[in-house]
């Protein structure tokens, strides 16, 4: 038997996920946690093959959660649920280490077979993620401006287009406004971009905030 944790701070999504896995026989939910550092808590606690975690979520988001756990437990198979495209995401946490991502809009058809085969060793991605996957093999393959920002900075850049101001950034990520600060001059410089309104306007292009 598959033991599996959900990690998600939306009890519906908990409460979903589990009853597709409860019609299978060779998977369970064997714990449901809502944020990163319950993740960790938990983990030190009991033993799974499968850990599923959404992408979003307070406290400790997905991607730093998801690099705490590689270190901890470099075995331990990771699949990333987001209600982004994975066009834009899901390269970014495979290389930081996931087995798999899924959009939560095909989750429900997909999420037992992403299970099964990760928990065997593999990766589970999409046709369009392994296309991007496959692209960016090509070194003349042009990419968007987003995708030259390091984790950090990606992680900053969405929430300054999400509106958040400097101030509350900083404490979200425990770092200081200065530092805050100058992540946005480097986020700008890199993206050739002017300003705050123009971090949204390309944030909302690109589907990269919902």
């Amino acid at each position: 038997m598959t033991k599996v944790m959900i990690a998600d701070d939306h009890e519906v999504v908990r409460k979903g996920l589990k009853t597709i896995l409860q019609e299978t026989n060779d998977l369970t939910v064997v714990a449901e946690v809502s944020n990163g550092n319950e993740v960790l808590t938990k983990l030190q606690e009991i033993e799974i093959d499968v850990l599923v975690m959404d992408f979003d979520m307070p406290e400790k988001n997905g991607l730093d959660t998801l690099k705490e756990v590689k270190i901890l437990y470099p075995k331990l198979p990771v699949i990333i649920l987001s209600i982004f495209s994975e066009e834009h995401f899901g390269t970014r946490f495979l290389k930081a280490g996931a087995a798999g991502y899924l959009r939560k809009s095909t989750a429900s058809n997909l999420l037992v077979e992403a299970i099964r085969k990760v928990s065997k060793g593999g990766n589970y991605i999409s046709p369009t993620l392994a296309d991007k996957l496959v692209a960016g093999l090509n070194v003349d393959q042009t990419k968007d401006a987003h995708e030259s920002l390091s984790d950090r900075e990606f992680q900053v850049f969405r929430l300054l287009a999400s509106g958040k101001k400097l101030k509350d950034i900083g404490e979200e990520l425990c770092l200081s406004v200065h530092t805050i600060s100058t992540y946005r001059s480097r986020i700008l410089k890199k993206m050739d971009l002017n300003n705050n309104a123009d971090l949204v306007t390309y944030a909302i292009q690109n589907k990269i905030i919902s």
